[in-house]
């Protein structure tokens, strides 16, 4: 199921106004940019059904394709066509890009089991026509196996393809050489690490086989593809970026006929996303107003007040200044007040006082608040400084923690709580524990009983979490292990009815003033990304009732990214107190410390994390002339 919120509208695809053959200077790839990753898959499935079905030639249309997340949408959009009879793949070969080495194609996580899984058992594809790769070769004959691979998939017709975050093709890693071709390598620490999420520590695998460069560009038609905000910066190189073997994906710049097709957080980047005065006319709305300044600001180093008439000239905004009708030094001010009116002390409103520029009614006082947490840590890592503030400000706080987390704490955890269980003499359940996660299967989903255990150490840190700063856990914290989630492994399900619902009656049991959700789209299909879907889902169900007519949804952003500046409609600053306060809260997910640290990766724990993106945006705030502030959380309002 997918919540109306994330469905294309007229069609999805994002145009700036601005002529195709004016922002081209800038891009080396033909892009499209869609307002969803939904509306993307769907042009990219119309082209590769309309070439399966006008090809006419003897031998099978030849599609390359590769595995991951990025195309799992397309997948499943091609299995729906298939069912609905708009196409068959009775006369279709495939190549896979890539395979981990060694492994056996029944083992869940390779890239044989995946697509397998997630298109071809579900097509009307001859077996004979399966060209997967065979990572059970041994490595005495892959040299001789490799280069048989490559004179098949040398023939490609039509090339589907995703990218790393550094410009990966397949396991053609940063400084993969331009002419290679199919062949064993060495996986990057950055691959592996990608790799642990579906592997345990001690299988990850090392070594991978891989279409090359020259294999790929040797595909008659290439569709590169890229959703969410994590690839926004390997977007921009690739588009419009120099041809360099740093970021392999730019060699594709010189293909014939290739394009790019991405969602609009990934191209947030592009010129003509980010700064589109520099390409052509702009429509000067407020925010954009202020976008504009703000990216300003930055470019020349100076605080909006310092501005300057040239420094508007020199840089592309003539025209909006002449839009607007204003001088420079009127849309200084105007910017600056427009963003000084986003900080507030008093996320719920300030009772009794003038909140004509507040961000937040004063009335009614006290609020009933809901805060979403996709995870049972994110509402105090993301906006634990602001949930304090609600709750010491006296509003009725609630916290809602859309899944159980369960899949991420480690057997060793278990291992520590059942042995202290033991130790202080509660009852003894150690050795069973120990049994169980003995018999777990590399690949299978977790063991029912110690999904439990493992759900039950995460609501216990979660409590812990909101008591340290006033919260009542036992009435307003609510674990509503939302069902998409509870498959037992790293692959979730589908959003559906059963997860709107219990979102639903949460509401209307709560009846809320304001909502805070992660709107964190950074993963088309991660966990965060479900979980917006559903509260937007159930706002869809409940928006017409009494009560909802007076609430208002602010978003805060999951992970370790944040609103860019133009955007922000409240921001919360936090005192060197409430940055300890909110530290101490995230200290009680003790069972999120990574006691095994990847070898070579960021070591800094959550809280560091967190304080250092809450001080970055304090620090932007402060450059651009507002008063300086130890950290700053901020929300952008769903209108």
């Amino acid at each position: 199921m997918k919540s109306k919120y994330t469905l294309p509208k007229d069609g999805g695809l994002i145009t700036t106004g601005v002529p195709r053959d004016i922002y081209c200077r800038y891009e080396k790839v033909p892009t499209e940019i869609f307002e969803t990753e939904y509306a993307g898959v769907q042009h990219v499935a119309d082209q590769v059904v309309a070439a399966i079905n006008e090809h006419n030639g003897t031998e099978p249309f030849l599609l390359g394709l590769t595995t991951g997340k990025t195309p799992l949408g397309l997948y499943r959009e091609l299995v729906n066509r298939h069912k609905a009879g708009k196409v068959s793949f009775k006369n279709v070969a495939v190549v896979s890009l890539d395979e981990f080495y060694p492994i056996t194609p029944d083992h869940k996580q390779s890239r044989n089991y995946r697509i397998r899984e997630e298109l071809l058992n579900h097509i009307d594809i001859a077996e004979d026509n399966i060209h997967i790769l065979d990572a059970t070769i041994p490595v005495s004959e892959i040299s001789a196996y490799c280069k048989a691979y490559d004179k098949i998939a040398g023939k490609v017709d039509f090339m589907v393809i995703g990218m790393g975050e550094q410009g990966q093709l397949g396991f053609n890693e940063p400084g993969s050489y331009e002419k290679s071709r199919t062949r064993l390598v060495q996986l990057s620490l950055s691959s592996r690490k990608m790799a642990a999420s579906l592997f345990s520590k001690s299988e990850i695998p090392t070594m991978a086989i891989t279409m090359g460069i020259e294999t790929i560009l040797k595909a008659k038609k290439i569709v590169l593809m890229a959703w969410g905000e994590n690839k926004a910066d390997v977007v921009k190189k690739v588009v419009e970026g120099e041809e360099t073997e740093m970021v392999p994906a730019s060699l594709l710049q010189q293909h014939d006929d290739i394009e790019m097709v991405i969602d609009e957080i990934a191209g947030e980047k592009l010129t003509r996303v980010e700064a589109p005065w520099v390409v052509g006319q702009c429509e000067w709305t407020k925010k954009l107003v202020r976008k504009a300044v703000i990216w300003l600001c930055n470019k020349v180093e100076k605080p909006i007040l310092k501005l300057t008439y040239q420094d508007y000239m020199k840089n592309s905004l003539a025209d909006m200044l002449d839009s607007l009708g204003k001088a420079y030094d009127l849309v200084n001010i105007e910017v600056f007040n427009d963003l000084q009116h986003t900080i507030s002390g008093w996320p719920g409103g300030k009772p009794n006082c003038d909140d004509t520029t507040r961000p937040v009614p004063s009335s009614p006082f006290p609020k009933r608040v809901i805060v979403f947490s996709p995870h049972p840590d994110d509402d105090v890592i993301s906006m634990g400084g602001t949930f304090i503030r609600l709750v010491e400000q006296g509003h009725d706080v609630h916290v809602a923690y859309q899944t159980s987390g369960n899949v991420a704490v480690y057997d060793d955890v278990v291992v520590q709580h059942m042995d202290t269980a033991r130790e202080i003499g509660l009852e003894d359940r150690y050795d069973e524990v120990r049994r169980i996660i003995a018999s777990k299967v590399e690949g299978e989903p977790e063991p029912r009983a110690l999904l439990n255990l493992k759900g039950a150490i995460r609501r216990a840190e979660a409590k812990a979490a909101v008591r340290s700063f006033g919260l009542n856990d036992e009435t307003n914290a609510h674990f509503l292990n939302l069902p998409f989630y509870e498959t037992g492994g790293i692959k979730k399900g589908e959003l559906g009815e059963a997860d709107i619902e219990i979102i639903v009656k949460l509401f209307r049991d709560i009846k809320p003033h304001q909502i805070y959700a992660a709107g964190d789209l950074t993963d088309p299909h991660g966990t965060h990304r479900v979980c917006i879907e559903a509260v937007l889902g159930a706002w869809d169900v409940v928006k017409d009732d009494d009560w909802a007519k007076e609430c208002h949804i602010w978003l805060y952003r999951g992970a370790w990214q944040e609103w860019d500046l133009g955007m922000v409609d409240m921001a919360v600053p936090l005192s060197p107190d409430e940055l300890i306060k909110k530290r101490h809260a995230i200290f009680r997910h003790l069972s999120q410390k990574d006691i095994v640290p990847f070898p070579g990766e960021d070591h800094r724990e959550f809280w560091q994390r967190a304080e250092d993106r809450t001080q970055n945006t304090a620090r932007q705030y402060d450059k651009l002339g507002m008063a300086e502030y130890q950290a700053i959380e901020v929300f952008v309002r769903m209108k």
